[in-house]
């Protein structure tokens, strides 16, 4: 169950790692629909910084209306995805900058 992103309906495993001070997203999904969500979240998000992750405006999800289109529980779940992406990126910004003040 390691990487399994809680407030999900579907499975949904998401690892991050942190590299040259990006941050880089893969994911897998035991449902269609819900690998096609966290795939176009790895799009938009993978290969930034910790700083333009956490700051990112989503709102091309609700502007495309994305969210009026999935059942409460695939919303809930996107919002479950976007919120652990985030906390990879505040936790991969907290260490960098422990890192760098104990220089």
């Amino acid at each position: 169950m390691k990487n399994k992103i809680k407030g999900c309906q579907s499975t949904v495993w998401l690892v991050a790692s942190y590299e040259d001070g990006s941050v880089f997203f893969k994911a897998d999904s035991d449902a269609v629909i819900v690998k096609g969500l966290i795939s176009m979240l790895i799009k938009v998000l993978s290969g930034h910084s910790p700083a333009e992750i956490i700051e990112a405006r989503l709102d091309f999800i609700r502007d495309i209306g994305m969210m009026t289109h999935l059942a409460q529980t695939r919303s809930n779940g996107l919002l479950s995805m976007i919120k652990q992406m985030k906390n990879y990126a505040i936790a991969f910004q907290t260490i960098s900058t422990q890192k760098t003040d104990h220089k």
